[in-house]
């Protein structure tokens, strides 16, 4: 490690988290459901050999369910984040591509939804819409794309002033060509490193949400859910159905954003010979 550069330094480190993220999403996924299934007899349960992360009230073992309930944060994650992207991509290039009073009023509704906070904004729409994973996922995607959106429009602006976008426009080029050809190259490192750093944000919602009882319905085994049902043992010294799932739930939102952070210094071209 002491004799590579800082880009192949960050290129490890990215795959490895890479690995060890889609090791957690399959183990959720291939879970079968009688493994979370409830057992009274073994209800309660402290952290043991035989249970690594003790049981649930209803005799659940809870490291199964916190893998579980992790597949589904990543699973609504991926997508809200995906969506949210892709939405912040096309407003960000119509802003800086469009009419004056076309961005003008894109801004003017960034502003808007980055001044409401995040968590009742998604409540009021997750509310609004049936609760359930239609109304999270919407919230979440809803809520997401503005500060993506902003980076996106700055971008553009200054790529629209480049000598060769100019020179290209003189050529005969149409604006769609000039998109295709020398905006969405610049733009798809940036996009990429945005739905990587986006992704902690929407799961760490998804479960706060999921937590206040406005997301996922308490049949779900997501760690938002889980989380809740434990604080109704906590003052009874059951202290391992918050405590385990939520060190796991920070564990993963710190390895994404690290993921994200190395993702974005070995796509930096001005980085290369670091």
């Amino acid at each position: 490690m002491k004799r590579m550069n800082r880009r192949t330094k960050a290129l490890a480190v990215s795959i490895a988290a890479a690995v060890v993220f889609l090791l957690i999403y399959l183990l959720g996924i291939l879970i079968p459901d009688n493994a979370v299934a409830s057992g009274f007899l073994q209800a309660k349960l402290p952290p043991s050999w035989e249970h690594p992360f003790g049981t649930d009230a209803l005799g659940r073992d809870l490291l199964m369910r916190t893998l579980k309930g992790l597949s589904v944060s990543m699973t609504i994650g991926i997508a809200a984040s995906g969506l949210s992207a892709v939405i912040a991509a096309c407003i960000g290039i119509v802003a800086a591509s469009g009419s004056r009073r076309a961005d003008a009023f894109i801004s003017w509704l960034i502003d808007l939804v980055m001044g409401i906070p995040h968590t009742v904004l998604i409540i009021l729409i997750s509310f609004s819409l049936g609760r359930g994973l239609k109304g999270l996922l919407v919230g979440v995607m809803a809520t997401h794309w503005c500060s993506m959106a902003r980076l996106i429009r700055g971008e553009v602006l200054q790529l629209r002033n480049r000598q060769y976008v100019t020179m290209s426009r003189r050529l005969g080029k149409t604006e769609c060509w000039i998109l295709v050809h020398h905006l969405l190259p610049h733009l798809l490192p940036q996009f990429f490193v945005g739905i990587v750093l986006m992704f902690p944000h929407a799961i760490l919602h998804e479960a706060s949400i999921s937590f206040l009882g406005f997301g996922l319905p308490p049949e779900q085994p997501a760690i938002g859910i889980i989380l809740a049902e434990s604080m109704r043992y906590i003052s009874v010294g059951m202290w391992w159905p918050a405590v385990f799932p939520g060190l796991m739930l920070v564990l993963l939102v710190l390895l994404l954003d690290r993921l994200g952070d190395n993702l974005r210094i070995v796509l930096d071209p001005y980085s290369a010979q670091e």
